[in-house]
């Protein structure tokens, strides 16, 4: 499943023949502006709810920092699945 934003890369022609010659791969587009929509969106939200108060030392301190918190985020199955949850949309699509 991959769930996609309809930047103009992800709609181009050649995106949709990849995603045609595909059988197995179950595409949803979101609208064009839908932040509520997207898990991403949610991830990001609560890792930038964890640096507000961060003094860093330089971009490579935040760099390292952003990719700790995201590796934490990975070994928590039960917060991925409320950023999933919270958008509200089917996880288990019908077999075509």
């Amino acid at each position: 499943m991959l769930v996609w934003d309809n930047v103009n890369t992800h709609i181009s022609a050649a995106m949709c023949a990849l995603i045609t010659a595909r059988y197995w791969l179950h595409v949803i587009r979101l609208p064009a502006y839908a932040p509520d929509l997207n898990p991403t969106d949610h991830v990001w939200s609560h890792l930038k709810r964890s640096l507000g108060n961060l003094a860093v030392h330089g971009i490579d301190h935040l760099g390292a920092i952003v990719r700790n918190r995201l590796k934490q985020i990975q070994y928590r199955p039960e917060l991925i699945n409320a950023f999933f949850a919270h958008t509200g949309l089917c996880l288990d699509p019908k077999p075509p």
